[in-house]
């Protein structure tokens, strides 16, 4: 996967009002198909201070931020550490892919032992939120006509079907799609413009390969070796080290 982070990724991540936990890069930029125009999505979590938690005035659990840096549309969204736990234990596609993205701009002994963690909280209910994500990613580009969502719809569905049937995470389009004679092509014309068409010939091959690949996810979740649900071990830990890292601000 090449990728171009702005090296000063981290610098708009750190100037959120509360210490971050990490903050790592999402959206097409991790999926494989940054276009020229593509916007940065940082994803983080925060830690609130404890009198901003058990107060009668408490802290945002979720910060945003929106703006504009040497051309980049920046799209910053942060969780505090309470909040992310919980979502991570809810078989929570989006914040594990966040949790685990490789394109990490800001890190904390905390956030490796999340990743460890969160490693025993994948089940087979992840499949899931990759079903739902597909189905309405699918309609958003039958409606539009976009390649950005057509892509987002074989991204979506290639990681879930990975996820049941090896345990590991993979969200690369370019890695995933091999087998998809097609797919650099549209890589290619995606990262030349974020909203271009989804080229007509293309369509009757994705809507085959796409209902394809539902009921592969659909089977491949079915017969997981993932478990029902998550380990208890796994929940034990990231719930004291919630409780740590809070008493230790």
């Amino acid at each position: 996967m090449t990728i171009d982070v702005p090296e000063w990724a981290g610098e708009i991540a750190a100037a959120l009002p509360y210490p971050l936990i990490f903050a790592t890069v999402s959206g097409a930029h991790l999926y494989g198909f940054a276009s020229v125009d593509s916007d940065l999505d940082l994803r983080a979590a925060h830690l609130l201070p404890a009198a901003e938690v058990v107060g009668l005035v408490t802290g945002p659990e979720t910060v945003q931020h929106e703006g504009l840096r040497d051309g980049v549309e920046l799209d910053v969204v942060s969780h505090d550490l309470l909040k992310f736990a919980r979502m991570l234990n809810s078989r929570n596609g989006y914040v594990l892919e966040q949790l685990l993205s490789p394109l990490v701009v800001i890190t904390t002994p905390v956030h490796a032992e999340l990743t460890d963690i969160a490693h025993g909280l994948i089940t087979r209910h992840h499949a899931h939120h990759y079903l739902g994500f597909a189905a309405t990613q699918e309609k958003l580009y039958q409606r539009t006509g976009e390649l950005k969502p057509a892509l987002y719809t074989l991204r979506v569905l290639l990681t879930g079907i990975h996820l049941m049937k090896t345990g590991q995470l993979e969200t690369d389009l370019g890695v995933l799609g091999s087998d998809l004679a097609y797919v650099p092509d549209l890589i290619a014309l995606k990262r030349e413009a974020e909203h271009g068409p989804l080229p007509h010939e293309t369509m009757p091959r994705l809507a085959t390969d796409i209902a394809r690949l539902r009921a592969a996810l659909e089977e491949a979740r079915d017969s997981s070796a993932l478990p029902e649900q998550p380990d208890s071990a796994a929940v034990s830990a990231l719930h004291d080290l919630v409780v740590r890292t809070r008493l230790a601000e």
